[in-house]
């Protein structure tokens, strides 16, 4: 079949269609999907919430026309079992679509190149892995989620140009600009959870919510070896309302009971050089759904967080200001890396300007 008709627009449409779904998905990746017949759109959709229609199924409900004979671009390998939904390679079957075009192949072991088999036993025509890396780009936390079963870790911290995150005497209120703080909620309704140490708790008693319109709340989650989180904090007077996650050392079990009568959930978990093991943490959250997690904690939770290896992206918002101190706090503390050889790299790192503020991001090495 005559391939070059296939047009970048229709799929950078799907990619467009499947992040208006951010953060209403989780832990199901984003996908958007765009039907065309005879050059023209006649039909679109997206993944819009868990549970909902996928995006193929999705797209094929709100044609304006026949979708026999067309194309479907979507972003990522469409489905072949029954999950929430039922398999979107039956309704793209059932309803004559003669070519398939993909951008990613999906790694769910129950997906990975069986959804393009059975099209392809069908006789449809399957093009895969166009314009892959844009539309791999969307779903690196889903990517990282269902091959390990770990969530996706994002450590973000704000400071100043000389690397402080508060002065000597604690004040951080505001190291960045309210428009970089908009960001921050941003990625808050991003990712399905938000993590702090209970250094942060007793310094800032923060809420920890997502303040934007629509935005949805992370799931909270305390690191908290020794429980000390006071049960007149922020975090816990708003259990009931945000899903509170309390992961601690203690094994006394009457000493939870204050923080579930709240609505806190208590996770008691391995302990390990005295600190909550972060390993075994991610393990447990990862059985939750819990498939990413943003890391606002203060520098002993960031150094601990890098040690155990468990990190995944930084984040570092740097503003254009200097504090100095001696003793001012900085972004992350603990021990160190003793040789400069053995620093942890950055990989694919990019600077965004965000109001007078840097954003510098990537990837562990």
């Amino acid at each position: 079949m005559n391939n070059t008709d296939i047009k970048p627009e229709y799929m950078q449409r799907a990619i467009k269609l499947a992040i208006k779904a951010v953060g209403h998905t989780a832990p199901n990746p984003y996908v958007g999907a765009v039907i065309v017949k005879e050059g023209r759109i006649i039909g679109e959709g997206y993944h819009r919430k868990y549970g909902e229609l996928h995006a193929e199924r999705d797209a094929l409900s709100r044609c304006t026309e026949s979708p026999e004979g067309a194309d479907i671009y979507v972003t990522l390998e469409p489905c072949c079992h029954h999950g929430k939904q039922p398999p979107c390679t039956e309704a793209i079957i059932e309803a004559g679509i003669k070519r398939v075009i993909i951008g990613s192949r999906d790694p769910n072991p129950l997906v990975s190149g069986k959804g393009t088999g059975r099209l392809k036993e069908n006789g449809i025509d399957v093009i895969e892995d166009y314009m892959r890396n844009e539309c791999d780009q969307i779903n690196y936390v889903f990517f990282h989620y269902i091959t390990t079963k770990n969530p996706y870790v994002v450590m973000k911290y704000a400071m100043t140009l000389d690397g402080k995150i508060a002065t000597p005497k604690g004040d951080s209120k505001w190291i960045t600009s309210e428009a970089a703080r908009l960001k921050v909620h941003e990625d808050r309704n991003r990712y399905s959870a938000i993590m702090a140490g209970i250094g942060t708790v007793l310094a800032d008693d923060p809420a920890l919510t997502c303040r934007i319109e629509g935005g949805v709340d992370p799931i909270r989650i305390i690191c908290d070896t020794n429980l000390r989180t006071p049960i007149k904090s922020t975090i816990v007077e708003s259990a009931d309302t945000v899903r509170t996650i309390i992961a601690t050392g203690v094994t006394d079990i009457s000493r939870y009971l204050p923080y579930i009568d709240k609505g806190c959930e208590i996770k008691c978990v391995s302990t390990k050089d005295g600190h909550i093991d972060l390993i075994e943490l991610m393990k447990r959250l990862g059985s939750l759904e819990i498939d990413s997690i943003l890391l606002e904690g203060g520098g002993t939770l960031n150094w601990a967080a890098l040690n155990a290896g468990i990190v995944n992206r930084v984040q570092a918002y740097i503003a254009p200001k200097i504090i100095g101190g001696e003793n001012a706090p900085t972004p992350v503390r603990g021990v160190g890396i003793r040789m400069m050889e053995n620093a942890i790299r950055l990989k694919d790192s990019h600077i965004i300007k965000v109001g007078d503020d840097y954003m510098i991001e990537g990837e562990i090495k």
